[in-house]
């Protein structure tokens, strides 16, 4: 029932916002270049990997060395923008028709960090990762790394549909007030570093 509901609904929202992802496209074009959306590996269902989408928010510009510049300093004023309305996360709609996501879920991290798991900590990948999640509506990127991955274990032990639609309207109220975008002193979040080091 769960597949059945993300299918209908990312069925019904990718034509009606076509719009929105025309304008936000034409926008990324002329104020970043190409390409207009940002493709990463990503751990999924039972760990194994598939490419998310998003919007592109940073520009690609180098500083000494060749090295990539931070992500404070390369993220644009457009990519501000789209991160604070969550309009970025918006082609994981495609992913969610993929099967790759579903609407609600643990967020998909980096795979780097599957080796930095515990065992309670995996659990976050018995089910598909989320465009959205009961960690993002109770904190999202404020919150500490162990806060966010007991939330996401607590979600598997406890999902039912309700729970879904409950989180997908906390979400549109998250988006309104815009919450949690960001750490403080950091333009997106620090990356995980294992239990070990306190993250």
């Amino acid at each position: 029932m769960k597949r059945i509901m993300d299918v209908m609904v990312a069925l019904i929202l990718l034509p009606l916002l076509s719009p929105v992802f025309l304008i936000v496209s034409v926008c990324i074009r002329f104020r970043m270049g190409t390409p207009i959306l940002f493709r990463q590996q990503r751990p999924g269902l039972n760990g194994d990997p598939f490419y998310v989408y998003k919007f592109r928010t940073m520009h690609n510009q180098s500083g000494r060395h060749q090295t990539l510049l931070s992500d404070e300093e390369r993220l644009t004023t457009l990519g501000k923008l789209l991160r604070k309305s969550s309009i970025d996360e918006l082609p994981q709609l495609i992913n969610v028709l993929k099967g790759e996501m579903s609407l609600v879920g643990p967020r998909p991290l980096l795979m780097e960090y599957l080796a930095l798991y515990t065992d309670e900590q995996k659990l976050r990948h018995d089910v598909r990762p989320g465009i959205t999640g009961w960690a993002q509506v109770n904190g999202r990127n404020a919150l500490t790394w162990e806060d966010k991955f007991k939330l996401d274990s607590w979600y598997v032990k406890n999902q039912t549909l309700w729970l879904d639609g409950k989180i997908m309207l906390l979400t549109i109220m998250k988006v309104i007030k815009k919450d949690g975008i960001a750490q403080d002193g950091q333009a997106t979040v620090e990356k995980y570093q294992g239990s070990d080091h306190g993250a």
